[in-house]
């Protein structure tokens, strides 16, 4: 008897993901629980763990496939397998690499497609069910095409691209031999270089992360949809420094955390919302969503592509509250074990290209939300302040808008307002 092992119910509007990486190969013994293979999806990544124990029989979807919920991605049988209707998953700890709705423009997989189907035997399963088929439909051998897939796995884009080149070089595609006078092809590791035909020059092909791909379809609809609109100023950060130097050390020991400067735009921007609610609101349709809550999103820089985790209700919460949110969530996004919940809603986010070296940038919003606030770099410039030029520590700050609904006069008081509560850091007190 033979367990089926299926994608199962990925989150909130997640319909599909990504086959990463298989934990086990066929033939391999498994156990109840133990973790079999890890996917993919727009957030954050899966591993979908064994629902019997005994034998991995089968892999039905390879690494690199596009699966839908409820699809089966492996057979487990012999004794002691147990049947089940769904998978278990949890969130992936290991390394490795946010964003709900599927990715536009993915190759669509035959979902009864089996893997010891008569082509997939002659290469060893090491090819896509679509390139076998456009290699079948220009009389290509799929073994003389070089993959970049994971494993070595020949992908559609390589068939395609081994087609241009033909067609550069003027040569004639060959007729498939048959396969078993197929001479054994060396398999190249997932994230091999690939030499280009000119001598000395190397190109490497590397597939896009499912949450890489979600990030540039986000990015761009955010541009076409939103009337975005950006306004800048600056903030003397001299009271937050001294504030910081002063409280630092008993801060840390009575908090366990130090004090950084996020707490202090967190603050503000909450004391900023408050002021002008439109900057906490969102567009469904004709209507203005306005949100009596605050979850700020701070975006984090992670191997796999940029994450936006949520600090809930950042109104109630203390500095020390706030400093620990955000470093668990930083921590987390690292080894990429956020939740989906970490992840999701949020009314307005932060992002800090300061730390990265950034003097100036424009943000790109985060849809659904309307605003978004960029930090960047301190740097000790000259200013006058009341006749005289003096050094201060002086910080640029971007605010990201939709003009659709925040006029501008309203974006430009609403940094201002960022601006008076961070060159004031006890005002942020009562602002708390």
């Amino acid at each position: 008897m033979s367990v089926e092992i299926k994608v199962p119910t990925l989150g909130e509007s997640i319909v599909e993901a990504t086959v990463g990486k298989w934990m086990k190969q066929e033939g391999e013994a498994v156990t109840v629980g133990e973790p079999l293979v890890e996917l993919e999806t727009d957030k954050v990544n899966m591993e979908v763990a064994a629902t019997g124990a005994g034998v991995l029989q089968s892999i039905v979807k390879r690494e690199g496939e596009t699966v839908g919920i409820g699809e089966t991605l492996a057979l487990v049988g012999g004794a002691g397998a147990v049947a089940s209707s769904a998978s278990v998953a949890a969130p992936q700890a290991a390394s490795a690499p946010s964003i709900p709705a599927p990715v536009e423009g993915a190759a669509p997989v035959a979902a009864a497609t089996p893997v010891d189907d008569e082509s997939a035997s002659a290469d060893g399963g090491r090819s896509t069910p679509l390139a076998r088929r456009i290699a079948a439909e220009h009389g290509l051998d799929i073994n003389q095409i070089t993959g970049s897939g994971p494993s070595g796995r020949v992908t559609r884009d390589d068939v395609n691209a081994h087609l241009e080149q033909q067609a550069k070089s003027g040569a004639a595609a060959p007729a498939a031999p048959a396969p078993q006078a197929a001479a054994p092809v060396p398999v190249p590791p997932a994230a091999a270089s690939v030499p280009s035909i000119a001598a000395g020059r190397r190109e490497e092909r590397v597939r896009m992360s499912r949450r890489r791909q979600t990030i540039a379809r986000r990015l761009v609809e955010a541009q076409q949809t939103a009337a975005m609109l950006t306004t800048f100023n600056e903030i003397d950060m001299t009271a937050i420094m001294e504030v910081r130097k002063r409280r630092r050390d008993a801060f840390k020991e009575r908090n366990g955390i130090g004090l950084g400067f996020m707490s202090f735009f967190t603050k503000a921007v909450v004391g900023a919302l408050k002021a002008f609610p439109r900057l906490n609101a969102e567009i469904q349709g004709d209507e203005m969503i306005l949100k009596g809550y605050y979850d700020i999103g701070i975006a984090v820089g992670a191997e796999e592509g940029l994450v936006v985790p949520v600090v809930r209700d950042a109104d109630r919460l203390s500095f020390a509250e706030i400093e620990r949110q955000i470093a668990a969530l930083a921590d987390k996004a690292r080894k990429n074990t956020l939740s989906l919940n970490e992840l999701q809603g949020g009314t307005f986010t932060i992002t800090n290209g300061g730390i990265f070296g950034s003097l100036l940038s424009t943000p790109i919003l985060n849809t659904p939300q309307v605003g978004i606030l960029g930090m960047h770099s301190i740097q000790q410039r000259p200013v006058a302040i009341d006749g005289q030029v003096v050094i201060r520590p002086m910080m640029y700050v971007a605010l990201s808008y939709d003009h659709r609904i925040v006029d501008g006069s309203e974006a430009v008081r609403f940094l201002v307002r960022i601006k008076e509560l961070a060159e004031d850091p006890e005002s942020l007190l009562l602002e708390g």
